[in-house]
């Protein structure tokens, strides 16, 4: 996904000199070419993320589109307070891009292991919060971010993630993207986890139950008619993230139900507990140690269909 939305980026960067990518000494290998081409539009500010937030708060209030990249945590946990008072409270132009969401570095720790930053980033003021699920919607995403006119938080994975869509999409902020269609339950999903939801609906589709898949790319705002609709169509809902259950997909989502006069649906979160993860190894292996592979999400959902 970073590739698709660096190679994506650069395209916009060649066409808009407004566009101004700032990296918190990370990237290697895969910025050089933007640092090269593109040095007036490109700073490195070193391992100083609330400094690169500061910054880039100051280029987005003189007129530029800022973007600052660096692995999840840093640009986000790290400098929190300047996000919340240097770019939300002015509403600057900037874009806060994360790569490395959830489990992605799982085998640098704890420290690495971004599953609450997506509940802390939709809690601040005016700030759109979008997690692409494959380079398909990384790449639509980035564009879409680049023309928003505001506070941005852009969760990507990391490297290597196969396509999901393997036909064009229709990516708007704040619309979700329905994958398949089915009567029997719906399966939503943010970020790298569609992979899963769509193997899971392929599988009970072979045991004769149809799910209806759903891609809520963007958390801030909600597809709220979307997660309505699936409530009125079928009798239960899943939501699927790589994320602590609370605050990101799973809450946003039980917010609306809970809110909802006529929302009568059986709803399970599928998701991490609030505790750091005790284990440190690949993405997959912890996703499967914390019941987030496409079997363990197979067996939730079978007990909740019955």
């Amino acid at each position: 996904m970073r590739n698709a939305f660096i190679e994506t980026l650069f395209e916009l960067a060649q066409a808009d000199r407004r566009i101004v990518l700032l990296t918190g000494d990370l990237g290697f290998s895969v910025l050089e070419r933007f640092r090269d081409e593109l040095p007036q539009q490109f700073v490195n500010a070193g391992v100083a993320e609330q400094n690169m937030t500061a910054v880039a708060a100051g280029l987005a209030l003189s007129g530029k589109i800022a973007l600052t990249y660096s692995i999840a945590n840093f640009p986000t946990l790290r400098c929190l307070e300047h996000i919340r008072n240097d770019v939300c409270y002015h509403e600057a132009n900037v874009k806060v891009v994360a790569v490395g969401g959830g489990f992605a570095y799982g085998a640098l720790g704890a420290t690495h292991h971004a599953t609450e930053e997506l509940g802390v980033m939709r809690l601040m003021p005016g700030m759109t919060v979008v997690a692409p699920a494959d380079p398909v919607e990384a790449r639509a995403a980035t564009r879409a971010i680049v023309a928003h006119p505001g506070p941005c938080y852009l969760r990507l994975g990391k490297a290597g993630e196969p396509n999901v869509h393997s036909a064009p999409i229709d990516f708007q902020l704040g619309r979700a993207i329905r994958v398949r269609d089915g009567a029997d339950l719906t399966l939503i999903s943010t970020g790298s986890m569609l992979k899963t939801a769509v193997g899971v609906a392929t599988r009970l589709a072979e045991q004769g139950a149809g799910a209806r898949v759903l891609s809520m790319h963007t958390l801030k705002p909600l597809d709220v008619e979307a997660v309505l609709e699936a409530a009125r169509e079928t009798p239960a809902i899943v939501t699927l993230e790589q994320h602590s259950i609370l605050g990101g997909l799973g809450g946003a989502v039980a917010e609306v139900l809970a809110e909802a006069p006529d929302a009568h649906v059986r709803f399970r979160r599928i998701g991490l507990p609030s505790m750091f993860s005790p284990r440190v190894g690949s993405q997959d292996y912890l996703e499967r140690m914390h019941g987030l592979d496409e079997e363990s999400v197979l067996r939730t959902v079978t007990e909740l269909l019955g």
